[in-house]
């Protein structure tokens, strides 16, 4: 690479390097120190007392020549030492040397620097100032070549992960006040069934928010993205009085799936690129990736201080045994918490994680994806800015390996899907327990019952 060529595009910082070379070389020999024997007085010095010059009482700017001095005084020692000067004092040999007077007498202030720990061994030879100049000039040309290198997001680059931001907070409510309109929580507590709400607030009906009526506007598009409206019923209010037996949350999960499956329609619509797909290729996407980025949501909401997911209230705050009692075994929830667990550990920014979901969606090996080029092509694009983002904005040492570990998350989800796909077959087969599924979550989830 042309050094000469790249320098010119520093030439707003190099005065800069120029004006700081000098300072750079008053910093003599500190830690180039012919001999072990000289004190370090620095390392015994405490940063919360005044740095006071040692000769003159001026501000001191640090340890030079072995004592703490101010600039002037640093200057008027090193001068004085290359030239051998010999001053003689036209006074008593005894004078106060102060900021003010310094300059009245020479003998009198360079005896007070030798007297202070002063030493002309830290002075460097004009060949080593010449040797360090060289040395700093190279040291700063080199990181200025390096932060040029450096790779930058793109404004077409921010402008995406903007957008996947804005999709992301407009289909999550991070208060979860849509979650009082779901069917009301019963666990069971020995035995007995405990509700935690009344079951009038369903009286609300299931209908979504604003943001929710705009992400499923009406369209030409198959059901799944059009229709997704859920109503509560006469015939499924009546349900909510049968006994479930162990499986008493199912209702309330069910209705929490339901709505999850419409905030994450809502987002991968605004996902750049994802409508350009068609509305086949559209809904593959989403029937094999919906449940891996609930998944990969619920994670806002996941406290590793007790291995629940918090939604608010203690209405909506959820342990393994409420799964459980949803009709999930340990066999989904044991590595489900693993992998809550280790995204967490993993201090995602927020881009990170949109853009973790969009790649989740845009995978073109998902079961009956057509268009597979345009899938991908969408997925490198968003991947490119994933890790674009890690090198430029996420600091060490939470960025290494990042990007390789959360492709690895992806992985864990696959394997998270098809537990869930297992465990979702054996709950439909019972009619009492299919009949508490909403339409949606029966029409995304409908593949897995036949």
């Amino acid at each position: 690479m042309d050094i000469g060529g790249s320098m010119s595009q520093f030439q707003n910082s190099w005065e800069l390097y120029q004006q700081s070379i000098q300072n750079d070389l008053d910093i003599e020999m500190e830690t180039m120190a012919p001999c072990s024997a000289f004190p370090d007085p620095a390392s015994d010095f405490d940063r919360n007392i005044p740095r006071i010059c040692g000769v003159c009482g001026d501000k001191a700017t640090g340890f030079h020549f072995n004592a703490m001095t101010c600039e002037g005084c640093k200057g008027f020692f090193r001068r004085s030492m290359k030239r051998k000067a010999m001053f003689t004092c036209p006074f008593n040999g005894d004078c106060k040397i102060t900021k003010d007077n310094r300059r009245h007498c020479q003998a009198c202030r360079l005896k007070r620097c030798v007297d202070i720990g002063m030493m002309k061994e830290f002075i460097l030879t004009d060949e080593e100032v010449q040797r360090k100049r060289e040395m700093i000039m190279k040291r700063k040309e080199e990181e200025a070549l390096k932060e040029s290198l450096k790779p930058k997001l793109l404004e077409e680059q921010q402008r995406t992960i903007d957008i996947l931001l804005e999709a992301h907070r407009k289909t999550y409510d991070s208060t979860y006040s849509d979650f009082n309109q779901f069917r009301p929580p019963v666990r069971l507590d020995s035995g007995r069934r405990s509700t935690s709400r009344s079951s009038s607030l369903m009286s609300q009906g299931f209908s979504s928010s604003e943001d929710s009526s705009d992400t499923f506007s009406s369209s030409p598009e198959p059901r799944m993205l059009s229709s997704v409206e859920l109503s509560d019923d006469s015939d499924e209010s009546a349900t909510m009085s049968m006994d479930f037996s162990h499986l008493s949350m199912l209702p309330h999960v069910a209705d929490l799936v339901s709505y999850s499956i419409q905030k994450v329609i809502g987002f991968a619509k605004m996902i750049p690129g994802f409508k350009d797909l068609t509305a086949e290729d559209q809904i593959a996407l989403l029937k094999s990736s919906v449940i891996e980025v609930i998944m990969l949501r619920s994670n806002q909401s996941f406290s590793l201080d007790d291995m629940s997911w918090t939604c608010g209230s203690n209405d909506f705050k959820y342990k393994i045994s409420d799964v459980t009692q949803a009709g999930h075994s340990l066999d989904l929830l044991e590595p489900l918490v693993k992998f809550q667990i280790n995204l967490k550990k993993l201090n995602l920014h927020e881009e990170e994680h949109v853009l973790l979901m969009a790649i989740c969606i845009l995978s073109p090996d998902r079961p009956g994806v057509q268009d597979t080029a345009l899938v991908e092509s969408i997925q490198d694009h968003l991947s490119a800015i994933l890790q674009t983002y890690i090198l430029c904005r996420h600091p060490p040492p939470g960025n290494r390996l990042l990007y390789p570990k959360m492709i690895q998350k992806l992985a864990d989800l696959r394997s998270l899907n098809e537990e869930h796909s297992k465990q979702y077959r054996c709950l439909s087969f019972l009619p009492e327990h299919s009949m508490q599924l909403t339409p949606l979550v029966l029409e995304v989830f409908g593949n897995e019952i036949s």
